[in-house]
């Protein structure tokens, strides 16, 4: 008894398809600094995190963005998160 391969086929496409587009994803670089300036670290991170809120409605205003790019990475990326935990992360904790 043999299977269908269409079905094997429909059954794994989205996975392959899933790890296809990480496997891409993987090969993204940042640009460089202009000008040879040190990219944003933990604590601009921190403060963008802050702020976040009120830069996605004024970005809809003028051109802003929310997120440092470059940045220093992981360590931007915590900062970041920790700063944008304090406007969700403490309200569900209040109930």
């Amino acid at each position: 008894m043999t299977k269908n391969p269409k079905s094997a086929i429909r059954r794994w496409l989205p996975l392959a398809l899933v790890v296809g587009a990480a496997v891409l994803a993987s090969c993204a670089r940042q640009p460089d600094p202009v000008g040879g300036a040190t990219p944003p670290g933990f604590f601009l991170g921190l403060f963008q995190g802050l702020t976040a809120p009120f830069t996605l409605f004024l970005g809809w205003l003028w051109d802003g963005r929310i997120y440092a790019f470059p940045n220093t990475g992981w360590f931007y990326d915590l900062g970041f998160m920790l700063g944008l935990s304090a406007w969700g992360g403490g309200a569900a904790a209040s109930r």
